[in-house]
């Protein structure tokens, strides 16, 4: 990961959850109109998210996923 995007990353956490909420929503709006793609504001999708928040017994650490790409 570069300084940059580090440094980035870094000021992001420390928004409050509705900017973070706010960033992701907008980020993903950049990656095109493919299907594949969650609705961020889809009940669905939150509650999902919400409960894998809550259950990290299953988690995997984002580091860890990003080294396997």
């Amino acid at each position: 990961m570069s300084s940059t995007l580090a440094e980035i990353v870094s000021a992001a956490i420390q928004l409050s959850e509705k900017d973070r909420l706010s960033i992701v929503s907008q980020l993903l709006e950049t990656m095109g109109d493919e299907e594949h793609l969650p609705d961020i504001d889809d009940d669905d999708f939150i509650e999902e998210i919400q409960r894998r928040q809550n259950d990290p017994a299953d988690a995997v650490p984002w580091s860890q996923l990003r080294d396997e790409n």
